[in-house]
């Protein structure tokens, strides 16, 4: 038989690596709360209960009676994902007041317009940004072309390069960041 941590309810700080051991199918709202503050929990799967679809990386579960070594690993494994080097590769990029974008432990500048057109891709991640709303944001004055548009995008992508991120084009929309794959190129 599994028992709870000492104290499971203990406030985070940032994302915690105290993992949480709930009774499933009994505990499936506390479930839902603890994934909702994205803390780490092992499931343990009462006898004769179909187990759960896993929703994260922040979770797992076994089969009661479960043998020790097995739920050890699972805990070790969900402390490790939940740790402050999992948080830091899952943060998104940053960008501050003074055109510095930081991202995974790493940081670059940027001249203010290329700041302002990186801004709304940074705020949209993963998302496509349509050129003019680009344009716009830049040069609220109007005196900017989609040429000079593609040339800062251009240099942008330099810049990008060694945080690993790429800007792609989507061809007659816009643009999205994204994460740098190696494989492909920016």
């Amino acid at each position: 038989m599994l028992s709870r941590p000492a104290d499971p309810t203990d406030p985070p700080e940032g994302r915690s690596t105290t993992v949480t051991l709930l009774r499933w199918p009994a505990e499936a709202d506390r479930r839902e709360e603890l994934a909702a503050d994205g803390r780490p929990r092992l499931l343990v799967v009462d006898r004769g209960d179909a187990p759960p679809l896993v929703w994260d990386d922040l979770e797992d579960w076994v089969r009661d009676p479960a043998d020790p070594v097995e739920v050890q690993t699972r805990l070790q494994t969900l402390a490790q994902r939940s740790g402050p080097t999992a948080e830091a590769a899952s943060a998104r990029p940053t960008l501050d007041a003074d055109g510095i974008v930081r991202w995974a432990g790493r940081w670059t500048s940027v001249p203010p317009i290329e700041a302002r057109i990186l801004a709304p891709l940074l705020d949209q991640q993963g998302a496509v940004v349509r050129r003019q709303d680009l344009i716009d944001g830049a040069w609220p004055d109007g005196v900017a072309s989609e040429r000079v548009l593609d040339g800062r995008i251009k240099h942008l992508r330099g810049r990008l390069r060694p945080l690993g991120l790429a800007i792609r084009t989507v061809r007659g929309i816009g643009f999205l960041l994204e994460e740098h794959d190696e494989g492909t190129p920016a």
